[in-house]
């Protein structure tokens, strides 16, 4: 495609275009003798992935690092991106919430919380730091390919117990021994059955239990209503 059909494809200005390409964020495929840029299939996702990050707010700068990065996996960072726009979602229904409060009431309410973003902000933090290395993401794959349909099901299960576990607990505090032993059995299940996972990763995982939705969701399927906040609350206690 011409930089002018990209242009059209994306709502991407072409000087935009021509500016990623001067600051080696996007180059084009390839050039024409007449120096006309061309952009492949594999341009446009990358296209998209820079326009994922620009919603989200990060600078230019930040975004060619992260993509540029030997860490970098697509797969993941689209998990990360759909974790920061499912809250960036979540932070502007609770400010129309919170404006509509504003309209009914006037400016009774002097409750501040609808602008805390900190969540947010920690998790795109983390992102930044890309904690799915591609030495973990490979380690994965790799344990993958090597298991059957029916294997990968039942170490999924196996997973599932012990969120089944956790419900178990949520009469107990967080940072009762139980439930830290739990947290513990719950990373050396990961380390063996998929990747190897650092305090580092676990924190991760952790927030986004409570960041993802559908990660929420089975979660608490699987241990109760409100599970998938009480084992992050574990995590964080676990990783200090």
């Amino acid at each position: 495609m011409t930089v002018h059909e990209v242009s059209q494809l994306s709502g991407v200005s072409i000087r935009t275009l021509h500016y990623y390409d001067t600051i080696g964020l996007l180059h084009p495929t390839s050039t024409t003798d007449a120096g006309y840029r061309q952009y492949d299939e594999a341009a446009l996702e990358q296209l998209q992935q820079i326009l994922l990050f620009r919603e989200l707010e990060f600078p230019l700068k930040e975004i060619k690092n992260i993509m540029k990065s030997a860490d970098y996996d697509r797969s993941i960072a689209v998990e990360q991106q759909i974790a920061l726009l499912t809250m960036k979602k979540e932070h502007l229904e609770k400010l129309i919430e919170f404006a509509r409060g504003v309209k009914t009431n006037g400016a009774k309410n002097m409750s501040f919380e609808a602008f805390d973003t900190k969540k947010m902000d920690e998790y795109a933090r983390q992102a930044k730091k890309q904690w799915g290395s591609t030495s973990a993401y490979k380690e994965y794959e790799t344990s993958h390919k090597a298991r059957s349909i029916q294997e990968e099901k039942s170490i999924g299960q196996g997973m599932m117990q012990l969120f089944t576990e956790f419900g178990t607990m949520m009469d107990r505090r967080a940072d009762v021994e139980t439930v830290q032993v739990q947290v513990r059995k719950l990373q050396e299940y990961i380390t063996v059955h998929y990747y190897t996972c650092t305090d580092e990763i676990l924190k991760n995982l952790g927030m986004m239990y409570i960041a993802d939705t559908e990660f929420m969701k089975n979660i608490d399927l699987s241990g109760g209503d409100g599970c998938a906040s009480f084992v992050a609350a574990a995590i964080e206690i676990y990783c200090g």
